[in-house]
């Protein structure tokens, strides 16, 4: 059965946050989903964004959707992902404040995957270390558009899956990163960045992957 999904509203550092929340009966984590780049079209809507919630909530965790600053009812302007890894922080505390202190999952898509890094980064330094990260199409190095990204160090058991004719973030950008962190990528054949006809498999890659 398809968790119920809801519209939530919560303060942040810039004005509200907007959330789209898939919410299983009894979770058993938090998992915060991060969408694509809000200036080239990204937000909670996006498919792979909600690929990846609806498969954490099969997986029995509360899945939220927050939309970055300036997209559908979230306040502020974009921040090159400053602004936004404090709003996800901001999301964090407000979900273990309402539900508890629940395992955290971070996933994201593109540049919502770039913004979890450093989400990662900020939560292993407070000593409240996320329990594992999905990242999809990871925007590191420099990608379309002359934009350049430096994506944190993740922990070795990060789940990563990148599209094998990714024109957006090349995958030789994506194994660059990984290989001296020794991190395993799944490549998907012939999946571009959007990842059309394989957001299936995405999801069979998380449900089979997480093992927490």
């Amino acid at each position: 059965m398809r968790p119920h999904e809801e519209i939530r509203r919560i303060d942040g550092p810039a004005g509200t946050i907007e959330l789209l929340v898939d919410a299983p009966a009894s979770p058993r984590g938090i998992a915060i989903v991060a969408h694509p780049h809000p200036l080239y079209g990204g937000a909670a809507s996006n498919k792979v964004a909600q690929t990846l919630a609806r498969s954490f909530a099969q997986l029995d965790y509360l899945a939220l959707r927050p939309n970055f600053r300036g997209v559908g009812d979230s306040a502020g302007t974009h921040d090159n992902g400053l602004g936004e890894t404090d709003d996800l922080l901001a999301v964090i505390a407000d979900a273990e404040a309402r539900h508890g202190a629940l395992p955290v999952a971070l996933a994201g898509f593109s540049f919502g995957a770039y913004v979890q890094t450093r989400v990662a980064r900020r939560l292993q330094e407070a000593g409240h270390a996320a329990q594992g990260l999905v990242l999809v199409g990871l925007a590191t190095g420099t990608i379309a558009g002359d934009r350049h990204y430096e994506a944190e160090r993740v922990p070795r058991d990060s789940l990563l899956i990148h599209g094998a004719n990714d024109d957006t973030v090349p995958l030789v950008n994506v194994l660059a990163w990984a290989e001296p962190q020794r991190l395993p990528v799944t490549v998907i054949p012939g999946a571009d960045h959007f990842f059309h006809g394989q957001l299936q498999t995405i999801r069979d890659i998380v449900l089979r992957g997480w093992r927490h």
